[in-house]
């Protein structure tokens, strides 16, 4: 711990730098043209995700995902809900906004490590578990999700 604050403080500094961090980055995410959010090497799917259906297999996602809030349209993204339509840009969009919330979550999930400089060890050790609880499951959703949108578009020549 680099800074000695004290627990009711370094509670309040926690809350409000997973508030600032995570606003900051879905502001940014959002502001990204859906045209311009391609997977690359590090994001295409993988074979042995089953093209997303690894995640409902072992991960039973379809069974859970409902109960997470959907925040892609606070700032000015849009929510996976429902599939776009046509004119919003369809299959390719959804696909595009999935990508979107796991690079989300993989960027608030960045910040983690920091908040050892001010935290005591078991404070640190929540502040990853809330890291986890909070992002894995959307990453995984969105993930699982782009997974079975990938056959589609494969299939539409998208």
């Amino acid at each position: 711990m680099l800074v000695d604050l004290a627990w009711p403080v370094a509670v309040l500094v926690d809350a409000g730098v997973w508030v600032l961090w995570s606003a900051v980055v879905g502001c940014r995410q959002a502001r990204r043209p859906w045209t311009s959010l391609h997977p690359g090497r590090a994001g295409r799917i993988r074979v042995w995700e089953a093209d997303g259906r690894w995640y409902d297999r072992i991960l039973m996602v379809r069974r859970w995902k409902h109960w997470l809030p959907e925040a892609g349209g606070w700032f000015g993204g849009l929510s996976k809900r429902t599939r776009p339509t046509s004119a919003q840009g369809g299959w390719r969009r959804l696909a595009a906004e999935c990508l979107r919330a796991e690079r989300t979550h993989g960027w608030i999930l960045v910040i983690t490590p920091t908040f050892v400089l001010w935290n005591p060890l078991g404070l640190f050790a929540a502040n990853v578990a809330f890291a986890v609880v909070a992002n894995v499951p959307c990453l995984v959703v969105a993930r699982s999700t782009r997974g079975r949108i990938a056959p589609v578009l494969t299939r539409r020549g998208e």
